[in-house]
C-alpha cells in the first residue's frame, strides 16, 4: 500500500469519485510533467457544499473546513489523473485558493490552511509543501465559501486525455 493510501486512511479520508465539471472545462490537464487540476469545490460526502461569504456569515474554522474538502476534490481529480497510482505524483506544485469574502476580511490565509495542511498531512512534508495563493474574491460558482485549484508536477509525461 503506498504512502499515500496510508495516509488517507489514517485521517479517515474516502475519495469520492472525481467530480465532473459543471460548465465547458475538463477536471485536469496534463501538460509535460505538471498536472493543473481546475478549481475544486467544497462538496462534502454528503454531497453538500459550504456557501456564503468570509467576514459576513461564514466563520473561518467552517472555511477551512471547506478548504479541506477541496483539497479533497483535488485529490479525487488526481488519483483519476494517475490511475490511482500515486506513485506518479512528485510535488504539489502549487496551491490557489480563492475565498469568497466581504471587503472588511482580512484571514484568506487562515482559510486556506485547510487545503495545505491536507496536503501536507497525505504527501508528506517534502511532496506535499507547496507554493500557495490566497485571494479575495466578492462571489464564487453557486455562492460556495471557498474554491482551490492545483498545479501537480508528475514522475511521468503521459496522459490519459
Amino acid at each position: 500500500m503506498s504512502v499515500v493510501k496510508q495516509n488517507l486512511a489514517k485521517a479517515g479520508i474516502k475519495l469520492p469519485p472525481m467530480v465532473l465539471p459543471l460548465a465547458s472545462y475538463t477536471p485536469y490537464v496534463q501538460s509535460g510533467n505538471l498536472l493543473f487540476i481546475s478549481g475544486q469545490l467544497p462538496k462534502d460526502a454528503a454531497g453538500k457544499m459550504l456557501t456564503g461569504q468570509l467576514g459576513a456569515d461564514v466563520q473561518v474554522a467552517e472555511a477551512q473546513q471547506a478548504a479541506r474538502w477541496c483539497g479533497v476534490n483535488l485529490l479525487s481529480a488526481i488519483q483519476h489523473a494517475v490511475n490511482d497510482d500515486w506513485s506518479k505524483v512528485r510535488r504539489v506544485v502549487k496551491l490557489t485558493c480563492f475565498v469568497n469574502s466581504a471587503p472588511q476580511f482580512k484571514e484568506h490565509h487562515l482559510v486556506a490552511n485547510g487545503v495545505s495542511d491536507l496536503m501536507g498531512e497525505i504527501f508528506g512534508k517534502e511532496v506535499g509543501t507547496h507554493a500557495r495563493s490566497a485571494v479575495g474574491v466578492s462571489q464564487l460558482p453557486l455562492g460556495v465559501a471557498v474554491e482551490v485549484e492545483a498545479i501537480i508536477e508528475l514522475n511521468v509525461a503521459s496522459s490519459k486525455l
